[in-house]
Parts: C-alpha cells; sequence; structure tokens
C-alpha cells in the first residue's frame, strides 16, 4: 500500500512538474517572435481564461477523487456510477457555460486593459484573443473530471500521461503555429498570438483523448457491469452534488489565489501607469516585463509546493489521530523542506537577475528593466511558496473555511496597493503590492497554525540557520563570479557556470556546517 502510495505520489509530481518546465520553456521563443507587445496580449488573454477555468472546474476533480475512493471503499458501485454521470453532465454545463461567459464579456475585458488611444494592443485585438481563447472552456472541465475519477481509483499513470501529454501538445502547437503564422502565411501578431491561445483548446483534446483511451482500456476494472451492481435509492444525485459541493468550494477558492494576483497587475498596470504620467516607456511593456519576471520566480514555487505537499496526508493523519506532538514535527519539517529549496532559489535568482533575464527573454525585451525588477521580485518566491505550503497545511487540519479570509484580507491589500504604491516606487510598485498582499495573507495563515496546534520549530532551529548561513555564502561568492565573467564571457556561460557552483557551494556549505555541530555535540557527550 505504501509503495502503491509512493507511486502514485511520484507520478504525479514528475508530471505536474515536467508539465510546468514544458508551461515555462514555451514562453521564450514565443516572446522571442511575437516580441513585448504581443506576449502582453497573450497575457491579456491567458489571465481571465485561468480565473474562468477555476471557477468552472470548482475543484470538482478533486471532490470526484475524493467521493471516488470513498464509496469504492464502501463496496457502493452504484454511487460511483452515479457520481461518474451526474459529474461528467456538470462539468460540461459548466464548461460551457463559462466559454459563453468569457467570450461575451472579451469586449469588456478588453476595455478594463486599454481605452483604444494608446499605440500598443488594440481593443479589437485582446477581444479577438480572449475569444479565441474560451473555446478551451469546453474541453479542459470533462477532462479534469476524468482525472479525478482515475485517482480516485488509485490509477495515477493516465492522470499524469494525459497532464503531460495536454501541456506538450499546447507547447508544440503554439511554437509551430506562431512561426507558421509569421514566417510563412505573413499574417499579423493579432492572429499569430490568437493562434497561440487556440494551443489551450488543442492541449485540451490531446489530454481528453488520452484518459478516454485509459478509460476504455481499464473500463472493466473502474466500473463494474450493470448486471453486477446492486442498486440502492438510499443516496440522491441531489446528495451527491451536495458532497461534491463541500469538498470542493474551499479548494477551489484557494487555488485562485495566484491567477487573482497575476490579473491584478495584468489588469491594472496599464490604466494606474498611464493615469499617474507614466512616460518613460510604454505601460504594456511594463505589464509584459512584470509577467516574464512571474513566471521566472515561479518556477522554483512550483518545485516546492509539489515537494512539500506530499507530507500533507501525513499531517492530516496525525490531526484527525490527535497526535499533536507528531503533527508539530510533521509540520516543522514540511518547511523545513521548503526553506532547503526555496531560500538559495530566490536567492540565485536575485543575484543572477540581470544574465537569466538577458538569456532568456533577449534584448528586444528591455533587459535592463527586466533585469531590475526580476531582482526586486524574486525574494517574493519565498512568500509566495510559505503561504501556498501553510495553506495546504491548514487544510490537512480542516481549516478550509477560515483560510478564505486571510486570502482575501490579502487580495484587498493588493488591490489597493496596486492605485497606490506605482505613484511613488513606478514600476516596483506593483510587485511591492505583491509582497504586502502575500505577507498579510501568509501572516494570518502562520497565526491560525500557531494558535490551532502550536509550532515546534526549537528541532530544526539549527538546520534553519544553516540554509541561511549557506544560502548567504553562496551568494557571496556567485556575485563576485558573476561580475569577474561578465567582462569575459557571455550570458549563456555566466548563468551555467554561476548557477552550478552556485548549488555547489551552497551543498558544500550545508554539509560543512552540519559537521561542525555534530562535532560540537559528541563534544558536549
Amino acid at each position: 500500500m505504501a509503495n502503491k502510495l509512493l507511486k502514485g505520489t511520484f507520478l504525479l509530481s514528475s508530471a505536474s512538474f515536467i508539465s510546468k518546465i514544458l508551461g515555462f520553456i514555451y514562453i521564450v521563443p514565443l516572446t522571442v517572435l511575437v516580441g513585448t507587445s504581443g506576449y502582453a496580449l497573450y497575457r491579456y488573454a491567458y489571465g481571465p481564461y485561468t480565473i474562468m477555468l477555476s471557477l468552472s472546474t470548482m475543484g470538482i476533480p478533486l471532490a470526484i477523487s475524493k467521493l471516488t475512493a470513498k464509496y469504492k471503499q464502501l463496496k457502493r458501485e452504484d454511487i460511483v456510477r452515479k457520481i461518474v454521470k451526474s459529474g461528467m453532465a456538470f462539468m460540461l454545463v459548466t464548461g460551457m457555460t463559462s466559454f459563453l461567459l468569457l467570450y461575451m464579456l472579451a469586449p469588456l475585458l478588453a476595455g478594463i486593459v486599454v481605452d483604444g488611444k494608446n499605440d500598443g494592443n488594440s481593443l479589437e485585438s485582446i477581444t479577438y484573443v480572449i475569444r479565441v481563447v474560451s473555446f478551451a472552456l469546453i474541453i479542459i472541465p470533462p477532462m479534469s473530471l476524468l482525472r479525478g475519477f482515475f485517482q480516485g481509483n488509485e490509477s495515477m499513470g493516465p492522470s499524469a500521461i494525459s497532464t503531460v501529454v495536454e501541456q506538450l501538445s499546447r507547447v508544440l502547437f503554439i511554437l509551430a503555429g506562431v512561426v507558421v503564422s509569421l514566417k510563412l502565411l505573413d499574417l499579423s501578431i493579432k492572429h499569430a498570438v490568437g493562434v497561440a491561445a487556440f494551443g489551450a483548446f488543442i492541449g485540451g483534446i490531446a489530454g481528453l483523448a488520452v484518459l478516454l483511451f485509459y478509460f476504455r482500456k481499464r473500463k472493466k476494472f473502474l466500473l463494474k457491469p450493470r448486471h453486477e451492481i446492486v442498486i440502492h435509492n438510499d443516496i440522491s444525485v441531489i446528495s451527491i452534488f451536495k458532497e461534491m459541493i463541500k469538498y470542493s468550494i474551499p479548494f477551489v477558492i484557494m487555488g485562485l489565489s495566484l491567477p487573482l494576483y497575476q490579473n491584478i497587475d495584468t489588469y491594472s498596470i496599464n490604466m494606474v501607469l498611464s493615469n499617474n504620467g507614466y512616460n518613460r516607456m510604454d505601460p504594456e511593456n511594463v505589464n509584459s516585463v512584470i509577467g516574464l519576471a512571474q513566471i521566472l520566480v515561479l518556477i522554483p514555487v512550483s518545485i516546492t509546493t509539489g515537494l512539500s505537499v506530499t507530507i500533507i496526508p501525513n499531517i492530516t493523519k496525525s490531526f484527525f489521530q490527535n497526535n499533536f506532538c507528531l503533527l508539530k514535527e510533521q509540520i516543522g519539517q514540511s518547511l523545513l523542506i521548503l526553506m532547503f529549496i526555496i531560500i538559495p532559489a530566490a536567492t540565485g535568482i536575485y543575484v543572477l537577475a540581470e544574465p537569466l533575464y538577458l538569456l532568456l527573454f533577449t534584448e528586444k525585451n528591455l533587459p535592463i528593466l527586466g533585469g531590475e525588477l526580476l531582482k526586486f521580485y524574486a525574494p517574493a518566491a519565498i512568500l509566495i511558496a510559505f503561504y501556498g505550503v501553510t495553506t495546504s497545511i491548514l487544510q490537512a487540519i480542516n481549516q478550509q473555511k477560515i483560510l478564505i479570509l486571510g486570502l482575501f484580507s490579502g487580495i484587498l491589500i493588493k488591490i489597493i496597493l496596486n492605485l497606490v504604491l506605482p505613484g511613488i516606487f513606478l514600476e516596483k510598485g506593483f510587485i511591492l503590492a505583491t509582497y504586502c498582499g502575500y505577507l498579510v495573507s501568509l501572516t494570518f495563515n502562520m497565526i491560525i497554525i500557531r494558535k490551532r496546534i502550536g509550532m515546534d520549530l526549537i528541532k530544526i532551529k539549527y538546520r534553519i540557520v544553516t540554509v541561511i548561513i549557506s544560502t548567504f555564502i553562496m551568494a557571496f561568492f556567485v556575485n563576485i563570479l558573476e561580475k569577474s565573467l561578465s567582462q569575459y564571457v557571455g550570458t549563456f556561460l555566466i548563468v551555467l557556470i554561476c548557477s552550478s557552483l552556485g548549488i555547489l557551494i551552497y551543498i558544500i556549505s550545508l554539509y560543512g556546517l552540519n559537521i561542525i555541530r555534530l562535532k560540537k555535540s559528541l563534544k558536549g557527550q
């Protein structure tokens, strides 16, 4: 059983990691092909799409997974069939509804971003791209439900393969489609970005096809034949829907946190900078550069969240067993894993911000401003990662409802400061607002954890100190190395050499400090 759980966790974590890496890699050539303005146009469409996608799926896949596992355990195959049938119907309805809603709201959303008087993307272009990406909402919700059903049956392979195939198909279609549109058909940037946006639909089709293939292949193992099922009428479809919604709502709200922060920036930067008389450059360029910086910053965040979330089932088990000593230890270990990765990763991005931005997004995309904003944004990875993991911990100990208050408090702070701070700090004001918003939400989470179960960091306090000292040692040497190499070699070699040696220095420092600690403890005995 433990091996099966470990294998499933590994498959899903690996698929998620590969998917996120693919999702990052294509941004680099896409930005080179369509430019800063084209990437901004892509962001205008993809922002509301991610929010609408979260709302249309409503956390149902996770709920389906839990309900399927629950009723399989109770040998209620009749209820499992009801769950699949009613859930699929619900996902088709919400998918179609969200598609129509986003399609019709496209002109209104476009009007929020631009007023039609600027020299950047037009209202017509933004409306067009939003409408193109909205078609994916028809496909993705049913696909997500099937993933949840497989996971509820402890069949993680199809879900993992589907995730990778979906992302790979989407990335290949985007890059091939944009190249053909611009180089062979000589279409406009607007139509090329429209092709890129349609990649979400193509990816959804590919991912759904994989799941349907496995569903057909494994149907006799997943669902018992009708003639072998004893049907009871003690649980209605309405009761099943109520149970689904009860499980799903807290998770969908928390899943909206990152898209909401990103969309607040996407849909306010142009207006706020224009209203403040900003004339250093086109506000749309700033919008694009901040978006690109976000992508880089969120890479280490995605890795740490994937690693840390594997401990959540154990935290849940300890909580319901009232084993608070073990629970405190598990939370401490979870936070230590997080610190071990996110602190040096964020620091590395900070130190190498300028060559890293220049390497990935080229001179065409404002390397001076890009490097400067990426450096300022890098430490936010620590706040975002800690917020994500503390949120998972609170969900594991059944504190989903109170989490919503912390989330929306942070969002409110972000919205207010997005309007105020850019008037003082210009472009950096939007990033500073993100710091403040996440800090409020994270503080709220930490207070609830401490109040509900307490925190025991005493046992790992030395290890926390060694992580911080090792990170400073790494940053010191990498900074010197980067400045020395910049006079002789190109950005690729700077990033490659500095990042490789930085990792090595960090690991050696950690090892050395732990050896010193071990010798001291042995001496004390």
